[in-house]
């Protein structure tokens, strides 16, 4: 009777044990959903003979061992989630493995090899045959490899020295060559820092809104807390750091103030550009805020505020002469000019790390930011040094949030769950489900209206399920399973290319 089944769904039922190899008998299986279960074991290699099979999902079990080679030999297989499970070695590169959108499987740490699209590590390479020959071979390249080594590090060695000679090392002198403002300035600017311009408060300090006599256009002024234990020395670091760091996707730095106040106390601030739209986060919650924003942010917006962010990042994390990591990025730290460009703020109170040998090392003259809650990656908490995976574990979170609508402070995340955990568990089928309300709506409406509207519902599903993949990709607990930026910004560029193309008026 089982044989003439032709869908079977028994997810989410705590079922236990192996799947029954038996499965492979009922031959007409089309849709087969055995996720959200304590299956253990191996994946039967009986699928094969399910030549019919179109959708598979046995993701969030405790299935181990490979992928069997079998599953790509199933030419009507369009769908296979194999998500969060303990499977290892080499994935499959054909049949559905071929497409990255037709497959999941994050989660699943000890994956390697697969399509590039997957973002797997490679497998390892297999050793050779132990011959008799090959020993002295072997002691050869041994040989060669230590000679290179050695020369490569004589190199490196008279390099760092030359430049180390070249230029001048960060320290509190470096900031008195930046043009600076008096104390009277910003506090007439502000109108004596005045509640009305308050526009932020940031984790070492408050943010206004001013105009310096010297500038002809509105300023944001931060002033540091220096009550706080390395306000002193945060100021320094930001100093330097903004002093050099340029980018169209980061707040620019105009000028800093190191000076007294009327009352003879220590007072430093720092002067930025004015972004007249706000925060991201007013955007995204308006409602928490008690703000009012002129229109919601359609799915276009999101995106280039997503693409904008990462193009930060990857000019902080691959692009600066010294890397810089952000240690605080999230919605209150990304602001919008008047053209909705983002740009990312308070990166200059990260710490700022010297890459060395492809390893970064602290500077431990900076102050230990560890983050904000919910954003900051769970090895934070642990007590683990900052590093770029924090960076892309906080990305991950910002975009899976600029998705669904959601804080991962919020109210609805209790008991263990998570905002990635909320989104994995609609990966990738239900994401119409978590998705914010505001995201679509605006783009669909201008597409119709310009007649194009045949492929355009598509187009989107592939996009959204294209970001909400790096979004948990980067939000991975393991820090070793979260993309880099540089194949962030890469696959970005692909995902982008394909959804505007969705928009675009048919040529008559």
């Amino acid at each position: 009777m089982l044989k003439n089944i032709d869908w079977l769904d028994v997810s989410e039922n705590h079922l236990c044990g192996e799947i029954p190899g038996t499965i492979g008998e009922c031959i007409s299986l089309e849709y087969l959903r055995l996720q959200g279960n304590s299956f253990n074991g191996t994946i039967p290699s009986s699928f094969a003979s399910l030549k019919g099979l179109q959708y598979l999902d046995i993701s969030r079990n405790q299935l181990y061992g490979p992928i069997p080679d079998v599953l790509q030999n199933i030419s009507s297989l369009e769908h296979l989630n194999v998500s969060f499970n303990m499977l290892e070695g080499e994935v499959p590169t054909n049949g559905v493995f071929r497409n990255a959108t037709q497959v999941a499987m994050i989660g699943n740490y000890k994956l390697c090899g697969g399509i590039s699209q997957l973002h797997l590590p490679p497998c390892s390479v297999k050793r050779w045959k132990h011959t008799k020959n090959h020993f002295p071979r072997l002691i050869a390249v041994i040989v060669g490899v230590v000679s290179f080594l050695f020369i490569l590090s004589v190199i490196i060695a008279i390099y760092w020295v030359r430049k180390r000679n070249q230029n001048p090392s960060f320290d509190s002198p470096a900031i008195h060559q930046l043009d600076k403002v008096s104390y009277h300035d910003l506090h007439q600017g502000t109108d004596g820092f005045s509640d009305r311009n308050l526009i932020g408060l940031g984790s070492f300090g408050s943010v206004y809104r001013g105009n310096l006599v010297s500038e002809d256009n509105v300023v944001a002024v931060k002033v540091l807390n220096l009550q706080k234990k390395g306000a002193h020395k945060n100021f320094i670091v930001e100093c330097n750091a903004l002093k050099t760091i340029r980018h169209r996707n980061l707040v620019q730095v105009l000028t800093c103030c190191s000076s007294t106040d009327y009352k003879g106390q220590e007072f430093k601030a720092l002067v930025f550009d004015y972004m007249k739209n706000g925060s991201l986060e007013q955007w995204l919650h308006p409602e928490i805020l008690n703000a009012e924003p002129p229109t919601t942010l359609d799915l276009g917006k999101r995106f280039n505020i997503i693409f904008d962010v990462a193009s930060a990042l990857h000019y902080l994390h691959q692009e600066c002469e010294q890397l810089v990591i952000h240690c605080d990025l999230k919605p209150s730290n990304v602001l919008l000019d008047d053209d909705m460009v983002a740009h990312v703020s308070d990166f200059g109170i990260a710490r700022l790390v010297s890459s060395i040998g492809g390893t970064s090392h602290i500077n431990t003259s900076t102050i230990g930011i560890k983050g904000t809650v919910g954003y900051a990656p769970p090895e934070y908490g642990m007590g683990s040094e900052v590093s770029i995976c924090g960076d892309m574990y906080s990305f991950g979170i910002l975009m899976l949030e600029i998705l669904t609508g959601r804080r991962p402070t919020d109210e609805v995340f209790q008991d263990g769950q998570n905002l990635h955990n909320f989104v994995a568990t609609s990966f990738p089928d239900n994401i119409k489900e978590i998705l914010d309300p505001h995201l679509v709506t605006r783009d669909v409406e201008v597409a119709i209206e310009n007649g194009n509207h045949t492929n355009l519902i598509p187009r989107v599903e592939e996009s959204l399920v294209s970001l909400f993949r790096i979004g948990l990709i980067c939000s991975m607990e393991s820090p070793k399973e979260r993309m880099n930026i540089m194949d962030v910004t890469k696959e970005l560029n692909t995902i982008r290319k394909a959804f505007l193309a969705g928009f675009c008026t048919p040529c008559n």
